[in-house]
């Protein structure tokens, strides 16, 4: 079967988790996140990040960026964890920061965007199997995702949401220059003396990621086992979404 684009950029891009740990000097500290946003399909656990967070007793806590972006609700996970710590936490986009990446962006208190990284919002991506009643509840699902993110973008921005909203439509792509003239970045950081900020990742699963981020080839996969997974983790999430409150 041919892959979907999320799972194409999942297994494209993917790793192993990592433990996640905070280096601290002082009263500050630093987590790197590095990689595609999900534990079920490698890279960053959310889990691990919030246990991470949890264990800081700093003033300042940095987060050095460069993620293709992945789960939504693991995102969501990591937005609720920032936004629950008493540090001032600042992002720094060291090279991209796209689709569900943004949001954890969005929590922090300060964004710093580095000289010739990128910064993108679109509309929530999932695949589904299952009958027509399937389809809608998954549609009604991404609707509210979507949501979602418009409004954090946009107390962020101070944007109009309906203007927001046009962008994740379109899949828009910021320079570091866009994104701080739009709101999305507090300060473009310059690079004096180093090469400026480069893509690292398979972006091939974008539709409109510029030709100079698109520089990796996909690895041939037909799919099967990664849509199975991810079959298996979105109907968790339906389940729980679903239950009737307490």
């Amino acid at each position: 079967m041919p892959i979907p684009k999320l799972l194409q950029l999942a297994t494209n891009n993917a790793g192993q988790s990592k433990p996640i740990r905070a280096e601290t000097e002082g009263k500050e500290a630093t987590i790197y996140l590095h990689g595609v946003i999900g534990g079920w399909w490698g890279d960053i656990d959310e889990t691990m990040f919030a246990q991470a967070m949890a264990g800081i007793d700093a003033d300042v806590i940095h987060l050095r960026i460069d993620s293709p972006g992945g789960d939504v609700f693991a995102a969501r996970s990591m937005m609720t964890a920032i936004a629950q710590h008493k540090a001032t936490v600042i992002a720094h986009i060291d090279g991209l920061a796209a689709s569900a990446m943004t949001g954890v962006c969005m929590a922090c208190d300060r964004v710093e965007i580095s000289q010739g990284a990128g910064f993108m919002i679109h509309n929530a991506w999932t695949i589904t199997v299952g009958n027509k009643a399937d389809m809608t509840k998954t549609g009604d699902l991404l609707a509210k995702i979507d949501a979602g993110l418009a409004g954090d973008y946009t107390r962020r921005t101070g944007k109009d949401q309906a203007q927001i909203v046009q962008w994740m439509d379109e899949e828009t792509w910021f320079t570091a220059e866009e994104a701080k003239e739009h709101g999305f970045a507090d300060e473009v950081v310059e690079i004096v003396g180093k090469k400026k900020a480069s893509n690292t990742w398979d972006l091939s699963a974008y539709d409109n990621a510029p030709a100079a981020l698109a520089n990796r080839k996909p690895e041939p996969d037909d799919g099967v086992a990664a849509a199975a997974a991810h079959q298996a983790n979105l109907s968790r999430r339906l389940a729980l979404l679903e239950r009737p409150a307490a």
